[in-house]
């Protein structure tokens, strides 16, 4: 594999990852984001889903965000009589945003991120000492 190729797919695999890290600081941002109203809708943990698609000027496969979703999952009640988007029995919806789990899931953009800038580190090197020795 050419170096170029290796350094496309480093940088594909950066932004994907880039874009999960910021998806997962706006879920932990919103996680005590709930409605006004009683019955508003909640925010909701939003999700990443990444696909394989063959950069076709290079002839190999990278890694793309194609979608940002919202999970469905379930909204938690809290039992909160005054807050203004409580319900007649005084419940509020609130959103399912789990820090444990964003904190997991930052952990692991975290690293795949920095396997990738690796990557690119030892690729450029070589490029580098490719050069000194053409010189």
């Amino acid at each position: 594999m050419d170096m170029n190729k290796a350094l496309t797919i480093s940088a594909a695999g950066l932004d994907a990852q880039t874009t999960r890290l910021r998806i997962i600081a706006e879920n932990l941002a919103n996680q005590d984001t709930t409605g006004s109203t009683p019955g508003a809708e909640p925010y909701r943990r939003k999700t990443v889903t990444f696909s394989n698609e063959m950069d076709r000027t290079l002839g190999v496969p990278t890694v793309h965000v194609r979608k940002v979703g919202k999970d469905k999952g379930d909204l938690p009640l809290r039992y909160d009589p005054g807050h203004p988007a409580a319900d007649a029995r005084g419940y509020v919806r609130t959103p399912n945003v789990n820090s444990f789990v964003e904190m997991m899931d930052m952990r692991e953009a975290q690293r795949s991120y920095n396997a990738n800038l690796s990557v690119m580190q030892i690729t450029r090197g070589m490029l580098s000492r490719t050069i000194d020795m053409l010189k």
